[in-house]
């Protein structure tokens, strides 16, 4: 089993540390999973790669795409942005939104807030990943419905008098 770790374009040292953390690490292990690969944008901190026959753990700044890795995963954490978390959430995967603690009061943790309300993620901090990944429920998730662009084509066309 995989986890994938994201923070997308920015930086998030605190995430990458606690991910990559002997706690972390062992608490993956014991729950079943085999691979961490972490996506560290453009952070200073860089991922150390460990392989041994229990647990490795890859890294990674940049690709074009994360959607393989993403597809390949058992279980994402993300940090929660928008669009990490949308692509996450439509490519079904379970997910795990660490809000940043220095970033509070602001829209990425009303956007964690309200998708964890909806039962589509689980979302915590650094300081409570371990325990959230001990106590999660994957099961009791619950997929991002569709969009419905139909509604949104129909009122674009009452708009502009198209109807």
């Amino acid at each position: 089993m995989s986890v994938f770790v994201t923070v997308g374009t920015t930086s998030f040292e605190t995430l990458i540390e606690t991910v990559t953390s002997k706690l972390i690490v062992q608490t993956l292990r014991t729950l079943g999973y085999k691979n961490l690969t972490v996506q560290y944008g453009r952070g200073i901190y860089e991922v150390e790669e460990v392989s041994c026959s229990q647990f490795s753990v890859t890294g990674y700044r940049y690709k074009s795409s994360i959607l393989d890795d993403i597809e390949n995963a058992d279980l994402v954490i993300s940090h929660a942005g928008a669009g990490s978390c949308l692509e996450v959430l439509e490519a079904r995967k379970p997910l795990i939104v660490v809000v940043n603690e220095k970033l509070m009061n602001n829209h990425q943790f009303e956007l964690a807030k309200q998708f964890h309300q909806d039962g589509h993620l689980l979302y915590c901090t650094c300081s409570t990943l371990a325990s959230t990944l001990k106590d999660m429920d994957l099961s009791s998730l619950k997929p991002l419905p569709p969009p419905k662009t139909s509604q949104c084509v129909l009122h674009i066309k009452e708009h502009f008098g198209l109807s």
